[in-house]
């Protein structure tokens, strides 16, 4: 079982999003991170430029991909957009994510 609270966390500007930042690219826009987003919580509405991939480490979250559970694998290629919403009625939902060039957010 993972500390999820060993994890030296960053809040983000959005209310009940935290990262950690495991590497970040301002070159190219890479990032590899861990998301974690509290239940009915969410990252604002963004499109992929280049492709990300997403493992739900704990929870779940919905986008109009549909949901997404614990163990589930994720992909969304470059142009993708989305807004991920925490699942509610479970654990916070967190990620382990890689941005290959970064996201783009639409609304902020």
């Amino acid at each position: 079982m993972l500390d999820w609270d060993a994890i030296p966390w960053k809040q983000t500007r959005h209310d009940g999003v935290r990262v950690h930042f495991y590497a970040s690219d301002t070159a190219t826009g890479r990032v590899v991170a861990l998301i974690g987003m509290q239940q009915g919580r969410g990252y604002p509405a963004h499109r992929h430029q280049g492709p990300e991939e997403v493992l739900v480490l704990q929870g779940g979250y919905r986008d109009a991909m549909g949901e997404h559970l614990q163990g589930q694998f994720v992909r969304y290629e470059d142009g993708t957009t989305h807004a991920p919403v925490a699942l509610e009625g479970g654990s916070e939902c967190i990620l382990f994510a890689v941005a290959h060039e970064g996201i783009a957010l639409l609304d902020s």
